[in-house]
């Protein structure tokens, strides 16, 4: 994905898209108690940058879908709910500064840069909680979640997994990567 991508989409791949969400929206209601879809689709509709990146959360196997109301703002959020680890977006170092300080088999790209380009947010390690209260996720992988800096000064960053019917936080350092560790993101709409 290039950081200078278009983001309009052609009106067929945009209607394709909301019948996906929507359909998903009907699916798994617990996730979004007392949110309407019509009310969601028509803040999507006025947001096409929005639609494009929900797009780039679904063509990477994130699996969006509204999880809630951001409190302050009363933005819809959505956030991949894909079972495991998105597999579009695996194998990433944390950040520039984690992946420059590879001396050999630097990946491609790194989960802020790649969330960066396709306009969204790596998880806080409380949405990744919150996340976790509507489902089991990251049964088999893990995902990267924003990293305080503090810790991000010393070198860590943090990833989160459920193990054990027990969603851990953990660290590592940033220049680290993994075929099954990639990251989950949240759109504010």
């Amino acid at each position: 994905m290039a950081a200078k991508t278009s983001k309009k989409m052609p009106s067929p791949q945009r209607e394709a898209l909301l019948e996906v969400l929507e359909a998903r929206f009907d699916k798994k209601p617990l996730r979004h108690k007392g949110i309407r879809w019509d009310d969601v689709a028509a803040r999507l509709t006025a947001a096409p940058d929005k639609l494009w990146s929900l797009h780039q959360m679904e063509i990477t196997g994130g699996e969006p879908d509204v999880v809630g109301r951001d409190p302050q703002t009363d933005e819809y959020l959505f956030m991949d709910c894909s079972p495991e680890s998105p597999k579009g977006r695996v194998s990433v170092c944390y950040d520039r500064a984690g992946l420059d300080s590879r001396k050999e088999h630097k990946p491609a790209n790194t989960a802020i840069d790649l969330a960066a380009e396709m306009g969204v947010e790596l998880l806080t390690p409380e949405q990744y909680r919150e996340l976790q209260t509507l489902g089991e996720f990251d049964l088999k992988t893990s995902s990267w979640v924003l990293t305080p800096p503090e810790i991000r000064k010393l070198g860590g960053a943090l990833f989160g997994d459920r193990r054990y019917d027990t969603v851990f936080i953990y660290h590592n350092g940033a220049q680290s990567y993994y075929g099954a560790r990639g990251f989950r993101a949240v759109l504010k709409v």
